[in-house]
């Protein structure tokens, strides 16, 4: 009954406010049951910790994104000195927990206004910005950017099939940024007038290269073929500890929904998102600054020591 409360928690968080990130929703979530908590050891807390996080990778939102998040929070939380863990009043363990987790989440809560601020150096006024499918963090770089005077012109990818950067190309468009919807086939086609794709990820994986929503990949390939810069904004939380080398390494319950996964019929069923390959990517310009993607391992590395 508790867990079932947790996840009702977690769809709420998502469902009243739109513009949150299923990373950080997964986080304030992971805080929840540590405000609950009663544990007596840290291997009872890591369980605890352990079946939430399962509970919400069965949820039809981003295992990616729950995933990575999930990782990210348990290892800054559970840092602990060893006095503190060798006294028999765990509680105190406990409160350690919970005020390095606010810490983690205050600076989670910030990234996209700093990715925002890194990602404004490859701005230039009068850019044709190409931008495929609909992320939050993507939108509030662009908007920024038009905000502070920059004049943009962004093409957005119709992104079938849910047809999801139509909601980007709506949200745009509200907000005075000149937008044009254009064909997910229409890319090669654009190509030759755009002077920057900027996308986002569902996960940035340890190799460099990204999970994003499906078609990210067609994109990438032919902004390189044409010398167009590919930057990718993502927050630090996204970080994935997975090595991918293709798309069949693609852990399953990335690629489907967990209500697709359940109907065992996976050959009638694209998949959600595919990986591209750190080689088509420029930058990836994150809440602790921009890198090249062969630098994502050893951020990584620095992230889990």
């Amino acid at each position: 009954m508790v867990q079932e409360s947790i996840i009702a928690s977690f769809r709420a968080k998502l469902e009243n406010d739109r513009s949150k990130s299923t990373s950080l929703a997964t986080v304030e979530t992971l805080l929840e049951v540590l405000d609950r908590s009663r544990a007596t050891t840290v291997a009872e807390f890591q369980n605890e910790l352990n079946q939430v996080v399962a509970a919400l990778e069965k949820t039809d939102f981003s295992s990616t994104s729950i995933r990575s998040a999930a990782d990210l929070f348990t290892r800054f939380t559970s840092l602990a000195p060893a006095a503190l863990l060798d006294q028999e009043d765990f509680s105190q363990v406990l409160d350690l927990y919970r005020q390095r987790a606010r810490s983690f989440i205050k600076n989670a809560s910030g990234s996209r206004a700093k990715i925002s601020h890194f990602a404004r150096l490859f701005f230039n006024h009068h850019m044709n910005i190409l931008t495929h499918s609909y992320s939050k963090v993507v939108l509030e770089t662009i908007l920024d950017a038009h905000r502070s005077g920059f004049n943009l012109h962004v093409w957005v990818t119709e992104s079938q099939p849910d047809a999801s950067g139509k909601l980007m190309l709506e949200e745009l468009k509200r907000e005075g940024v000149p937008t044009t919807l254009v064909l997910d086939s229409c890319v090669g086609y654009v190509m030759e007038r755009i002077n920057a794709v900027l996308v986002g990820a569902e996960g940035v994986m340890e190799t460099g290269g990204i999970i994003n929503k499906i078609g990210t990949v067609n994109v990438c390939v032919i902004a390189k073929s044409r010398n167009v810069p590919v930057y990718v904004c993502a927050e630090a939380i996204k970080f994935v500890r997975e090595f991918p080398l293709s798309q069949a390494d693609i852990p399953q319950e990335f690629k489907y929904r967990t209500s697709v996964i359940e109907k065992n019929n996976l050959e009638l069923e694209h998949p959600d998102v595919d990986y591209t390959a750190p080689e088509f990517l420029t930058l990836i310009i994150t809440d602790v600054g921009a890198m090249k993607p062969e630098a994502v391992g050893e951020e990584l590395i620095k992230m889990y020591i």
